[in-house]
């Protein structure tokens, strides 16, 4: 057996190890229901198999308590596992508002991380011990899935939809990461690891990496590049959305309904314009699909989240 594929992963977070009580306790619980079951199957067919002599003329005994038992009692029980379960699954959609997020783009086949201040990886993340971390997730190309078998973890990463996977890791090691989802030829190349690092040596792993620029500064850049400030600064002369504060905030569209602008919605409005008009505003806009990658969406979408009202920078 290879050194790197344990048997059973180690427990690099507090969900992993709510996990595998989960697992211990309903595996326990499948073994008291059918064991027994199991049991008696052998000895009622020993005792009564044919052409042994033995007494087959059992009296009816309608014990109505303990048949009601053997069936509301294993109902409870699975049904708190139920809940156990749900509660683990609601907890998992509902990252901390104070989480460190981290942009993730997969593409066959390899991963790449991007750190909010502007520090990126491949097949590799840092991330602190005791922090919770919110992965923000796009495919490339086809269906893959992060898989972290240290944290329990896997989730889906779809193309042209984000995904979101969050987790707080409280044992510093290094681990395994992986694709879950058959994606092509080298699929069972595209893997890594995630490094959980103290708090000072991730500071100062973020210190030498040699980034000028965070994030949101590079999708500045590329917002003035390929022209968006001409239509969306206010002192452009097309009537075009304010972006300021719009992360987070309702939007009206022209179909009456409302939406929450999110990452999703920036995305989509970047790519097909069209999809979802802001409401009292011309349809103008030139899609952006084919012109720009998943990396540089990415920049634009962080840009756009970071502006906040009266933000806007008039740039010489």
């Amino acid at each position: 057996m290879r050194s790197d594929l344990p048997l059973w992963p180690d427990q690099a977070s507090a969900h992993a190890s709510a996990v595998d009580i989960l697992l211990y306790g309903f595996t326990g619980l499948i073994f008291a229901l059918s064991v027994p079951v199991f049991i008696l199957i052998i000895v009622f067919a020993v005792r009564y198999r044919r052409g042994r002599k033995v007494n087959r003329r059992h009296q009816v005994n309608r014990n109505a308590l303990l048949e009601v038992s053997w069936s509301v009692i294993p109902f409870l029980l699975i049904l708190c596992f139920f809940f156990w379960s749900a509660w683990l699954f609601f907890d998992l959609k509902h990252p901390p508002a104070s989480a460190l997020e981290i942009d993730v783009v997969a593409k066959r086949w390899m991963w790449k991380f991007q750190h909010p201040g502007g520090q990126g990886e491949i097949d590799e993340l840092h991330v602190p011990v005791g922090e919770p971390v919110k992965l923000t997730m796009i495919s490339q190309d086809v269906i893959h899935s992060l898989y972290m078998p240290a944290l329990r973890l896997k989730q889906d990463v779809l193309p042209g939809r984000y995904t979101t996977m969050w987790f707080q890791a409280d044992k510093p090691g290094i681990y395994r990461l992986t694709c879950a989802e058959f994606c092509g030829t080298n699929h069972s190349l595209m893997g890594g690891h995630f490094v959980v690092m103290a708090q000072q040596d991730y500071a100062r792993w973020l210190q030498e990496s040699g980034v000028d620029q965070t994030l949101a500064a590079q999708g500045e850049t590329l917002f003035r590049t390929y022209g968006c400030s001409g239509c969306h600064s206010p002192a452009a002369t097309v009537h075009a959305p304010s972006l300021d504060g719009l992360y987070g905030r309702p939007v009206a569209l022209q179909g009456g309904e409302t939406i929450i602008a999110d990452e999703q919605y920036i995305r989509d409005s970047i790519l097909l314009p069209q999809q979802q008009m802001a409401a009292g505003y011309p349809s103008i806009m030139p899609t952006f699909k084919n012109v720009l990658g998943e990396d540089d969406l990415t920049k634009i979408v962080a840009y756009i989240k970071s502006l906040k009202a009266t933000q806007w920078r008039e740039h010489p």
